[in-house]
């Protein structure tokens, strides 16, 4: 019991050293920090100058046998006042930086900082729960009772800790360092217009020629690229493995992709391994045009690297990036199937979509009244841009005003973010802003009361604006 309480008088101390060297060497972060947990502004600067030595007199109270039990006193009301600043701040829904440990650690606080100071007043009752005698052990006393072989072995694990925390210490102010060298540049490279160089798309350049093979079929005779292209239509190529359970799951998918696609998309999956288990398969899950290739010659050439992944092939051509995995899988299908834009008189394509709380609405029953669709992306600088005035006109928009629904993609928590009061659709894929014939964001088109478009698509902040006043018809000119 001895070693343990001398062990936790000394994290103690180390941890309130460290926090009041800290505090001493940011004063101004302190005051900040200080206000922000809602202490008046002109307590602020004698608080900063008080605490972090209240903190460095308890870290040297707490070593001293005489004083230890006074130290492990002082640090448990020091905590006690952080844990009730911290819980006050966040009932009332606040989360401002700790600055527990000045520039060297601050993040917002969170019911991990109150559990960490939990943690060290549960340290600090330890000490005081010992009472005045026997927490006041000595480390002279203790240190002298070891053999040499301890002592030994603790002075090598002392050093080895020193080390570690001097070397994480180090890397800490690298990155720091390597942060702003970094933010600096890129402050440099935007004033004179430096761009960085997109990442290419995996797979080979769209519009490139799409490279030819011959494959197997099932029944052993060969295909070539241009024969799985049955009437015209596109082509998509679809690599999978044996053994690849993301395959598998994809499987029903894809034979429902070749029944209710056939008019417009040719879906061709492009296997490996033995004939018999790929037979059985294509049987289990009803599968057309599946060909084989012989190791990954044909993957290889597409640069189709992972799998399942999928390209689409028109006349001819590369028509997309390698797609890679199942969500981008269905994403590509998605967009390859979709019919032409729609035209002024057309109804709204019954498109299924969530909304914020993952309930679908088809918008084939928007109906009864006039509806602005606005296409949104909260990650949209433009959007961004247009979002207040957008907002306005929500709150103060006239009676014989349209009704106004968002399709956006990103997530229900960003979109929730934007604080629109109208429903918020959400659409990953932008299928539906495809639908209309937007080709981006913010976009917005009219649906009358009968559920048919009623306007030419509006493309930017001001054409969006204007159509949502009334004030042209939403054609961009």
């Amino acid at each position: 019991m001895t070693g343990a309480l001398l062990l936790v008088r000394l994290l103690l101390s180390a941890t309130f050293a460290l926090a009041g060297i800290t505090k001493l060497a940011d004063p101004a972060g302190t005051r900040k920090s200080i206000v922000d947990f809602g202490a008046p502004a002109f307590l602020a600067l004698p608080l900063a100058l008080l605490l972090p030595w209240v903190e460095l007199a308890c870290a040297v109270a707490l070593i001293p046998a005489a004083s230890a039990w006074w130290g492990a006193a002082g640090t448990l009301a020091l905590l006690l006042l952080f844990i009730a600043g911290v819980g006050i701040s966040l009932v009332r829904g606040r989360r401002p930086d700790c600055h527990c440990f000045g520039q060297l650690y601050s993040s917002p606080i969170g019911w991990r900082t109150l559990a960490r100071n939990a943690v060290f007043s549960g340290m600090a009752v330890l000490i005081l729960s010992q009472g005045r005698k026997n927490s006041a052990v000595s480390y002279v006393d203790w240190l002298g009772a070891m053999s040499r072989f301890d002592a030994a072995v603790l002075a090598f694990t002392l050093v080895i800790a020193i080390l570690a925390a001097f070397g994480i210490w180090s890397l800490f102010h690298l990155l720091r360092q390597n942060g702003r060298l970094l933010l600096r540049l890129e402050a440099v490279e935007a004033k004179l217009g430096i761009t960085a160089p997109a990442p290419a798309a995996p797979g080979l350049p769209v519009d490139s020629p799409a490279p030819s093979f011959s494959l197997a079929r099932l029944d052993g005779a060969m295909v070539t690229l241009e024969e799985l292209r049955e009437g015209g239509n596109a082509l998509l190529l679809l690599f999978v493995e044996p053994g690849c359970s993301a395959c598998d799951a994809l499987m029903p998918e894809v034979a429902q992709w070749q029944q209710e696609y056939a008019d417009r998309l040719s879906v061709a999956p492009i296997g490996r391994g033995g004939v018999e288990p790929n037979r059985a398969k294509a049987l289990q899950y009803h599968l057309r045009n599946v060909v084989l290739q012989s190791d990954r010659e044909t993957a290889k050439a597409y640069r189709a690297d992972a799998t399942p992944s999928a390209v689409l092939v028109r006349d001819g051509r590369i028509a997309s990036p390698v797609a890679a995995g199942a969500d981008a899988i269905r994403a590509l299908v998605a967009s390859a199937t979709l019919p032409a834009p729609l035209k002024k008189g057309e109804p709204a394509p019954a498109l299924q979509l969530p909304d914020l709380d993952g309930e679908n609405v088809n918008l084939r029953d928007l109906r009864g009244h006039r509806t602005l669709i606005l296409f949104w992306n909260p990650s949209c600088g433009f959007c961004g841009q247009m979002l207040e005035d957008m907002k306005g006109w929500e709150r103060n928009s006239p009676g014989a005003a349209p009704q106004l629904l968002i399709i956006s993609t990103g997530s229900a928590e960003a979109n929730r973010a934007e604080g629109f009061r109208s429903p918020v659709l959400l659409d990953r894929n932008f299928q539906a802003g495809q639908l209309f014939g937007a080709e981006g964001t913010p976009a917005a088109v009219m649906l009358d009361e009968e559920g048919r478009v009623a306007s030419e698509v509006g493309v930017g902040a001001p054409a969006v604006l204007a159509l949502a006043r009334g004030t042209r018809d939403g054609s961009v000119s």
